[in-house]
């Protein structure tokens, strides 16, 4: 009986050099595992691999050397545990993301939330090539948000209120783009400077900076054999509702106007950058 790879690499089961031999890839959401999925995984790596995991580059979990006829047991049993396969081939992938607002000091928003979001409205979703979305919570950019095809950037809209303000410099000196200065005894924000990475309303003793939580997005980023730094071709986004409409615009254009085996920028490339502009603007004012 013929081996259907296509439908094991849909499914996570990647071919090893090794014949008969699978690597299966996990579906694991902006790096988050509980130690229930984590004691299931070391169980099934133990009885049906070889005793070890591949943490992938894009915080996914990969159990090596599942045998082919265990294939439907590992399923089975990594479900006891919360786990389930993930994906390969041509469709929307783990969704990457750092941890946000809701651990980290720096962050602007909270990253694995909207990480889960898209998950629950893209993930595995057909396509013509691969798809990639990566959430980073701040400026600090540690997911590295421009390397994916949709990058999305914690930032914060900064305003300052004088009457809270006590001149103590801390914000000036805070600032790691000089956009905050003291004229007359006020302080002065050049928004043409600002790069709304929120670090004055973190410093600031007397919370005389306020900051409304945005989202910068990029488009087109690439990082294998052609490199390409994703581009913004929108203001900061203010809303969820707002985020989503640009990411279905975003998802839906790639999947109207690519052919098979394309990624993302090389379809804005052919198509037309002005016209992938046109449709995300529109999205993005509603």
């Amino acid at each position: 009986m013929a081996v259907d790879y296509a439908t094991l690499k849909k499914g996570g089961f990647m071919r090893q050099k090794q014949k008969n031999n699978f690597s299966l890839r996990l579906a694991v959401v902006g790096g988050n595992l509980t130690a229930e999925n984590l004691q299931i995984i070391a169980k099934v790596a133990e009885k049906y691999g070889d005793g070890h995991v591949h943490l992938t580059s894009r915080q996914s979990v990969e159990i090596p050397f599942i045998k082919l006829d265990d294939v439907e047991e590992v399923k089975e049993v990594l479900a006891t545990g919360g786990c389930k396969p993930g994906v390969c081939g041509p469709r929307v992938r783990t969704i990457t993301a750092c941890q946000g607002s809701a651990v980290c000091p720096s962050g602007n928003i909270d990253s694995y939330d909207i990480a889960k979001k898209l998950d629950e409205r893209y993930f595995a979703r057909e396509l013509p090539h691969k798809f990639k979305f990566g959430v980073t919570g701040c400026q600090n950019n540690c997911l590295k948000a421009e390397e994916n095809d949709v990058g999305i950037k914690g930032a914060s809209i900064v305003e300052w209120e004088e009457a809270a303000c006590i001149n103590c410099g801390i914000c000036e000196k805070t600032c790691r783009v000089d956009a905050i200065s003291t004229v007359d005894g006020k302080i002065v924000l050049n928004e043409e400077k600002c790069n709304n990475c929120g670090r004055c309303v973190k410093a600031c003793p007397t919370d005389a900076w306020k900051a409304t939580p945005a989202f910068e997005v990029s488009f087109g980023g690439l990082f294998g054999n052609r490199v390409y730094k994703g581009e913004k071709y929108l203001p900061l986004v203010t809303s969820e509702e707002q985020l989503f409409r640009i990411t279905d615009a975003a998802i839906q254009f790639f999947d109207d106007n690519a052919n098979p085996g394309e990624r993302f920028r090389m379809t804005l490339e052919r198509v037309g950058l002005d016209k992938f502009e046109e449709k995300i603007k529109e999205a993005y004012n509603g």
